[in-house]
């Protein structure tokens, strides 16, 4: 399991009150979004975060090459592919891709987004956020308070003052993989009762090692021992464990005046439990929400609306992942799986489905620039005058 890299000693000092504009709780892929999006616009930004920047990777880190590109992260592509080879205990299949798909390594994934953010108004704070009080986040090292705050923190949704979700009687998803040495030149899933009742497993390469892992629906059920199987019918070793719980259910994006954004939201895509890409969408679109405000140009009450509106936009998209999810949740261990995965065999029916799969979260969003606005005048003034 990943070793956790925080300050410690005379370094763990308490954290003192900070001028900032916006507080991001969370380095996460939506985190760094949206730190990301703020850079130029002159706003004092603090992240927050429990481990170093690309510390603790939690899965098989792979998305659309698309947005690779859009972001301009290419250095930290692995490998890509144009076919998904699709396995069931009776047929194998291959599926067209009308678009690449690429692995790619997180920690350098993760640094090169953060070297897009403002290198001088944006700063990385180690500390474990614990709760909120109004605008007041406590953390480990102390309080802090901003008027504009991103919860970007994962599943637990913790500057959330709800009833707190918990599994295994929760709307999530569990998944572990293991990363051993290797090669190959095939991104493979498995749908099969063998490994999993409800759910999937697959094998990523990425260069030099093959991320291996299993995906369950249902939270009661564990996955290490079929990971562990995986590995083995593979001919490969368990080596290098990590895992996590993931949201397959759409949640308040706004709450209390505070943005959630990523797993937080419950961003994560039911049925394929791709998080990575659909947390870089929705922390680009809440940070641009937070520049309207740091820029003189909307309310923060109106920013909320706008993002919560935007986030509760795609709930028809996302139940019917959900409901696709049960679906075949329940049929896997029966030959229906194997007659729809023949069905994605055709070029015009694989097509179809993926870039409307693709359409939930474009790369072309990147592309919808924010301005620069650098040399806008008294950004404070500007911040207090919004809220």
């Amino acid at each position: 399991m990943p070793v956790r890299a925080t300050k410690r000693g005379a370094e763990r000092t308490p954290l003192e009150q900070r001028d900032c504009d916006v507080l991001v709780c969370g380095a996460s892929f939506a985190g760094l979004a949206v730190a990301r999006e703020l850079a130029g616009s002159g706003a004092k930004v603090l992240v927050l975060d429990r481990y170093e920047l690309g510390e603790r990777q939690t899965s098989a880190c792979a998305m659309p090459t698309g947005w690779v590109e859009a972001l301009d992260l290419g250095e930290s592509s692995r490998q890509s592919f144009d076919k998904l080879v699709a396995h069931t205990p009776y047929r194998t299949s291959h599926w067209s891709l009308p678009w690449l798909y690429s692995t790619f390594d997180y920690r350098e994934l993760c640094a090169l987004l953060w070297g897009q953010a403002d290198p001088i108004d944006t700063e990385l704070e180690i500390a474990t956020v614990t709760g909120r009080e109004g605008f007041t986040v406590h953390t480990d090292r102390g309080d802090v308070s901003a008027p504009l705050i991103v919860d970007a923190l994962g599943w637990r949704r913790v500057l959330s003052n709800a009833e707190p979700i918990q599994p295994p009687n929760a709307t999530l998803s569990r998944g572990l993989e293991v990363h051993p040495a290797g090669v190959g030149e095939e991104m493979e899933l498995w749908i099969d009762h063998r490994y999993i009742r409800s759910g999937y497993s697959w094998s990523f390469p990425a260069h030099d090692e093959l991320r291996v892992g299993v995906g369950s629906f249902w939270p009661a059920h564990h996955v290490k021992e079929p990971t562990v199987r995986l590995a083995r019918d593979l001919g490969l070793p368990a080596d290098g464990y990590q895992g996590n719980w993931i949201p397959h259910k759409l949640r308040a994006a706004v709450e209390d005046e505070v943005f959630f954004a990523g797993d937080s939201a419950g961003h994560c895509l039911p049925l394929t439990a791709e998080g990575i890409r659909t947390a870089l969408y929705f922390g680009l679109a809440c940070g641009r929400e937070l520049r309207s405000v740091l820029d003189g140009r909307a309310m923060r009450t109106q920013a909320l609306a706008r993002y919560g509106a935007f986030s509760a936009g795609h709930e028809r998209k996302y139940d019917s992942l959900f409901k696709l999810q049960r679906a075949i949740g329940r049929m896997t261990p029966s030959r229906a799986v194997t007659a729809l995965a023949l069905a994605f065999e055709s070029r015009r029916v694989s097509h179809w489905a993926f870039d409307h799969y693709l359409a939930i979260a474009p790369p072309t969003f990147v592309g919808e620039r924010r301005p620069t606005s650098r040399d806008t005048p008294s950004k404070r003034v500007a911040v207090a005058a919004s809220i």
